[in-house]
């Protein structure tokens, strides 16, 4: 009895993990849900949202499912939708920030920069959401009070035109894959810091599009890798497919367990593209403090991985 019985507690508590790994393709654009969660005029690409349904009948939300049009929205930093647009750090008034409540005493103040949306969470409770969903690129801060250890969840998105194919109208081409990138100093009441984005993150994505070749993904136990998956804009997108992951429900809780997470893969300025951006430069302080700089974060393909969910713990 005990030799059989081994093998299938361990079966059991290795299987769910195993197989939630896996994802579903779906193939061709999506259908459009909601034409635009903001109207920002001509400047601003519009922050469409769709839904399609997969190969094994799965109906997914594209880009993701989102709380934008419930949640509180992280004060501006800088934002061309109709925000406040600091020129530098030096005119931002923390007092007038409010202060959200992640359930501690001790306060604490996140400066965000994120290509492109963003939803805050802190021990679970979601603070706050990026009041811009795609462009033009903005910039914030959140205040809150926690109580150490401190989980830090963010759930970040690449927005796209082109729904559930993971791309936009750029550089001569009808659908060019976009690029993500987060970014974010946190400092206590004190202004000491005590986190920043780095490779000790852990970093999962959960939608990436376009696949050209679906065989060009390789998926092995937590490991969702497409960096041999073609990136060239095109302008004939037929019969592309795109994989989706479903989240777990808990991700954003102190307790959940992301060890088996790839840590985040770092990117420079650079590479992000936002050393022409007035969101991220006039905050150069913050963002590239001297012998602290912040690096961005996101999983292994900057490109084509689409909807990941970024953690960490401040003991």
């Amino acid at each position: 009895m005990f030799k059989h019985t081994l093998p299938i507690v361990f079966l059991c508590t290795l299987a769910p993990a195993a197989f939630a790994q896996e994802p579903t393709f779906t193939t061709g654009p999506a259908e459009i849900t909601n034409p635009g969660l903001i109207d920002c005029g001509r400047r601003s690409r519009v922050s469409l949202v769709g839904e399609i349904t997969a190969d094994d009948g799965t109906v997914w939300t594209v880009p993701a499912a989102t709380n934008f049009e419930t949640a509180p929205k992280a004060t501006d930093l800088y934002n061309e939708c109709g925000g406040a647009q600091l020129g530098s750090l030096s005119e931002l008034n923390l007092a007038d920030v409010p202060l959200m409540d992640a359930g501690g005493d001790e306060e604490f103040t996140a400066y965000i920069f994120a290509d492109n949306y963003f939803e805050f969470y802190v021990n679970g409770e979601l603070l706050a959401v990026d009041p811009v969903p795609f462009t033009p690129f903005n910039s914030n801060v959140i205040r809150f009070s926690a109580d150490r250890p401190v989980t830090i969840a963010v759930m970040m998105v690449d927005w796209e035109e082109n729904l559930g194919l993971g791309s936009e109208a750029n550089r001569s081409a009808s659908h060019h894959p976009g690029d993500g990138g987060f970014v974010a100093h946190i400092q206590d009441a004190a202004g000491k810091i005590v986190a920043l984005t780095d490779s000790s993150w852990r970093a999962q994505t959960f939608y990436t599009a376009p696949l050209k070749d679906r065989t060009c993904l390789v998926v092995s136990g937590p490991l969702r890798d497409s960096s041999t998956c073609d990136q060239e804009g095109v302008n004939d997108a037929t019969g592309f497919s795109a994989a989706h992951w479903a989240m777990p429900e808990d991700w954003m809780m102190p307790n959940f367990d992301d060890s088996i997470w790839p840590y985040a893969s770092t990117y420079t300025n650079d590479i992000v593209g936002v050393d022409n951006k007035k969101s991220f430069t006039n905050f150069v302080d913050v963002f590239d403090t001297p012998d602290a700089d912040a690096d961005f974060i996101w999983s292994t393909n900057l490109v084509l991985d689409n909807l990941v969910l970024l953690r960490k713990t401040v003991e």
